[in-house]
């Protein structure tokens, strides 16, 4: 089955989204969200059947500055949030 470059390309984006960063720390959120991205990349586009290293290279690098510039209160996907927020 082959999934549409458009669409391959939208789930890259969607999944490194819901799956930007865990931690409290812009350095934490950054490097889970760059591992957490390029996961997400390299699968979305090994299932689109595009190169999965530049799937895993795009989701790495906005999956880590996604998570670096955002704070946990801006994203959190955790039950609660945070007191401070």
């Amino acid at each position: 089955m082959r999934i549409p470059r458009p669409a391959g390309l939208a789930g890259i984006l969607a999944l490194s989204l819901l799956v930007a960063a865990c931690g409290s720390n812009r350095f934490e959120r950054g490097v889970t969200g760059g591992a957490i991205g390029g996961a997400a990349g390299a699968g979305a586009l090994a299932l689109a059947g595009g190169p999965v290293l530049v799937g895993m290279a795009a989701g790495a690098v906005g999956g880590a500055a996604i998570g670096a510039l955002t704070n946990e209160c801006q994203i959190d996907l955790g039950p609660q949030r945070p007191n401070n927020c």
